[in-house]
């Protein structure tokens, strides 16, 4: 099952947020989406955990907590849209 987690604290990386999903089971990928060109981290991820019933548990734990005074958004992620041809 695959989770989004928004309202990240920017200094947070991909290491970190495994270390904080491990609690609720098996992470199998954790990654923190940063931007393109800075490299700066947008403050969201995306976590995919080994089962439906370990996501619905890390929703139950982590929705709403907070970590440096920010109160953390999971649930489950949308399928991702398919862009589209780029224009040159």
């Amino acid at each position: 099952m695959k989770l989004f987690i928004g309202n990240l604290p920017y200094t947070m990386n991909d290491a970190e947020l495994n270390n904080l999903l491990s609690p609720f089971g098996t992470v199998v990928s954790a990654k923190v989406i940063t931007d393109h060109f800075s490299g700066q981290t947008k403050g969201f991820g995306f976590v995919e955990m080994s089962s439906r019933p370990e996501g619905h548990k890390a929703m139950e734990g982590l929705n709403g907590t907070e970590i440096s005074h920010r109160k953390l958004i999971c649930n489950e992620a949308k399928p991702q849209k398919k862009k589209g041809a780029r224009r040159r």
